[in-house]
């Protein structure tokens, strides 16, 4: 894992209309980073894959959510193919780490690995994650993540620290005001545990 001391990180975007790739991996999550962005003055573009979601009606669930959420925004959505195979063949071997655990790092690396992807496809040089923003996950361990991808890739991940400023606070107030759909676990079927 990369130490975050060896990156300088982009704290303030930039406010010239710059295109940026956001993982979604909720809408409930998503909520504050998308309008945080859309204020800084990027062009957002939400990408939702998420192929860690157990059951498929949970993960269906979840997307129209998102959908909910960009229409209100008004920034577009990308969905990519729900495939779990993608995700129990990435975890296999870590099906019994706990929460927090090792199965989880590389859930992460492999739907932030996928992000970029999508970023260098649509020639977007600049993404990040909406997983930041809960107060369950690691921001650290986020970002080192996206930041060695971004470095294999040549691209740039920012590393905003979306739960600061109550950030938490403002996502569930636009997830509320917009009755969105709220889950109540993490999203794979070992999480539900």
């Amino acid at each position: 894992m990369k130490n975050l001391k060896n990156y300088s990180l982009k704290q303030e975007p930039k406010k010239d209309n710059t295109p940026i790739l956001l993982h979604a991996c909720c809408a409930i999550c998503s909520s504050y980073p998308v309008s945080y962005l859309k204020d800084a003055g990027y062009k957002v573009i939400v990408y939702f894959y998420n192929p860690n979601i157990y059951p498929e009606t949970e993960y269906q669930k979840r997307l129209e959510a998102q959908q909910i959420l960009c229409s209100h925004f008004g920034v577009e959505l990308i969905e990519e193919k729900y495939n779990q195979e993608d995700f129990f063949n990435f975890v296999k071997g870590y099906e019994n780490e706990p929460e927090k655990g090792l199965r989880c790092d590389k859930c992460f690396y492999l739907r932030l690995q996928k992000t970029a992807q999508k970023a260098k496809e649509l020639g977007i040089k600049d993404f990040t994650t909406s997983i930041v923003i809960s107060p369950h996950k690691n921001f650290q361990k986020l970002s080192s993540i996206g930041l060695e991808i971004a470095q294999n890739e040549n691209l740039n991940f920012l590393a905003i620290d979306f739960k600061k400023k109550d950030g938490f606070l403002k996502t569930n107030k636009i997830a509320n005001s917009l009755s969105l759909y709220r889950q109540n676990y993490c999203g794979c079927k070992f999480s539900i545990r």
